[in-house]
């Protein structure tokens, strides 16, 4: 089993900054690959950013150059930090920790976390 708690969410103008946390509990975090996923009110819920056990990364399109995800193994914690931020990037922030072991998927996901990009 695995916990994770996001937070660092907010209301942020437009053309700003935040930095997205999650933190992992009661299982080995090296071993899953951890993604940012959101959903936005009557949309379905999107990969924003994923990062592998050894570090590699992948983003959407629409957040590509933007925002960057990265992992603390020794804080057991994943982040996103957000820059220039618009309005369609308001969602719900969702973290998630994926493990595939022969004949089992091991899928987690946080609370998520309230982002709200407007003037």
């Amino acid at each position: 089993q695995v916990q994770l708690v996001e937070s660092g969410g907010g209301l942020v103008q437009p053309g700003g900054s935040l930095r997205l946390s999650c933190a992992a509990s009661g299982s080995i975090f090296s071993m899953y690959a951890m993604g940012w996923y959101r959903q936005a009110p009557g949309k379905q819920r999107e990969l924003v950013a994923a990062i592998a056990r050894g570090g590699s990364t992948n983003y959407s399109d629409s957040v590509k150059g933007r925002f960057t995800i990265s992992r603390d193994n020794a804080k057991n914690t994943v982040y996103l930090q957000m820059n220039s931020l618009k309005p369609e990037d308001t969602a719900v922030y969702y973290c998630n920790a994926v493990r595939a072991r022969p004949g089992q998927l091991d899928d987690y996901w946080g609370q998520g976390t309230q982002v709200t990009v407007s003037s």
